[in-house]
């Protein structure tokens, strides 16, 4: 069965499972591939970037000082008085960044790697670019200032559309005056919308991260945005993401799985491959759930879900070995729990195990995700006489490749320039500028550059 993000099983956490009542079970089937190299060979296989499985942390609801569950809860409430029966008010109004800063040193010192929302206009309580009613402008601009220089070098910045609460009027900047399910951005606004449509509406949050000077090369969905416009979701986001910010590979968080379907990111609407203006966008898919506590902090989670305390079961060790992308999801709310932090603890749980288990992984955001997966799905290798040849229409650093029915001292060359490589003997040495000897075959890695290159044998 396929699931969108924030639908999971049940039985693994039914604490959570109020916050995905707006979703259905959705394939992903309906957005287009676009163009793919016709130049591939079975002696040539691409690996995984360092040959290592990669790891990412992705946190939603997050933004500048607004707790999201406080101010999102009535509001939802007034569309689903059945669902929505949390006591918000005894919710702290803020997330202070006290843990903002405690949180992201942590991360940063284990290496974690992510994204990380900032709503533009957090439940409609004001705007980043603006002010924060209930927040003096120096509080403001400190907490945009933490952002930018402790969040930034680790983490994608992504909005999750403009207010995640009530659609925003794009010509007026309010609210529409409707409250239902077709004016609130989590349900079904989105239905039946354009790709022209959608991508005015993500490009307007786009530039007020554009305004306050965060970068952003993607968007995350808030809970069912998109769902039944999945091909014009991903094309508006291809459009305005290159818009707004010039991103070259542009990608989107809408999707998660539980079970047994790929999680591997999808690479689609690709074209212009043999151009100078290849595009692509990019589906990055989560594989948990929202495991360390709720998307109101109300519910506490538990790490053996992600990986167990003997480090062989959960959800983790099962997407590792597939050697596919383990993207982990969180609520920011769920991290920080009302205060007692058991999220964040949580997680810190989770990565010690991982740091137990395994040597073989690498912390990416998800924007380096993307790019490699762009360069692995779309660069041509043909092999010509003692050569092969590689056409990438993208760059991606680590690229990494294996050839067969060799076992001859290769050469990187690009643009008649000779890129030096080194011979190691282990595994977990391997690096950008090494390669592996193992039998009749070779494992490279190498910065990929955009264009043509050789690979030669025996020189």
């Amino acid at each position: 069965m396929h699931w969108t993000r924030r639908t999971f099983n049940r039985n693994t956490l039914t604490a959570l499972a109020g916050a995905a009542m707006n979703l259905v079970p959705q394939s992903i089937g309906a957005q287009s591939a676009g163009e793919r190299p016709t130049a591939r060979t079975d002696d040539i296989k691409i690996l995984n970037p360092r040959n290592r499985i990669p790891i990412s942390l992705i946190i939603d609801d997050s933004t500048c000082l607004v707790n999201m569950a406080h101010y999102a809860i009535p509001q939802f409430a007034v569309v689903f008085p059945d669902h929505y029966k949390q006591p918000w008010r005894t919710l702290p109004r803020e997330i202070p960044d006290s843990f903002v800063r405690k949180f992201g040193e942590w991360c940063h010192e284990h290496g974690l790697k992510g994204k990380y929302s900032m709503v533009p206009y957090p439940a409609c309580v004001g705007w980043l670019d603006r002010e924060l009613p209930g927040w003096s402008l120096a509080e403001l601009h400190e907490s945009l200032d933490l952002v930018r220089t402790l969040m930034t070098p680790d983490w994608d910045i992504h909005p999750e559309m403009v207010s995640h609460t009530r659609v925003i009027d794009t010509r007026t900047g309010r609210p529409y005056g409707e409250y239902s399910d077709l004016y609130m951005e989590n349900w079904r606004w989105t239905d039946n919308k354009s790709v022209d449509e959608l991508a005015d509406y993500l490009s307007y949050a786009l530039r007020i991260l554009q305004n306050i000077g965060l970068p952003c090369e993607g968007i995350t969905t808030p809970g069912g945005f998109g769902n039944n416009v999945l091909p014009e979701l991903a094309q508006a986001t291809l459009e305005s993401c290159r818009d707004v910010f010039r991103a070259e590979i542009p990608h989107y968080f809408r999707h998660l799985y539980t079970d047994d379907t790929s999680v591997a990111p999808r690479v689609e609407y690709a074209t212009g491959l043999e151009s100078d203006d290849p595009r692509c966008v990019v589906s990055i898919i989560g594989c948990t759930g929202d495991w360390f506590g709720n998307w109101d902090g109300l519910a506490t989670g538990s790490a053996d879900l992600f990986i167990s305390e003997d480090l062989r079961e959960g959800r983790l060790p099962e997407v590792i070995a597939r050697g596919e992308p383990a993207i982990l999801v969180c609520h920011w709310p769920g991290i920080y729990c009302n205060g007692d932090e058991s999220g964040f603890k949580i997680l810190q749980t989770v990565v010690h195990r991982l740091q137990a288990r395994y040597e073989d992984l690498v912390w990416m955001k998800l924007s380096e995700i993307a790019r490699y997966w762009a360069a692995r799905e779309l660069t041509s290798a043909a092999i010509k006489d003692n050569h092969i040849q590689l056409r990438a229409p993208f760059a991606a650093p680590d690229f990494t490749l294996r050839c067969a029915g060799t076992s001859a001292r290769p050469q990187i060359v690009h643009r008649g320039e000779a890129l030096p490589l080194r011979e190691i003997r282990h595994p977990r040495e391997l690096q950008s500028g090494c390669w592996l000897r193992h039998e009749d075959e070779i494992i490279l890695c190498f910065d990929l550059q955009k264009g043509e290159s050789e690979i030669l044998f025996g020189v």
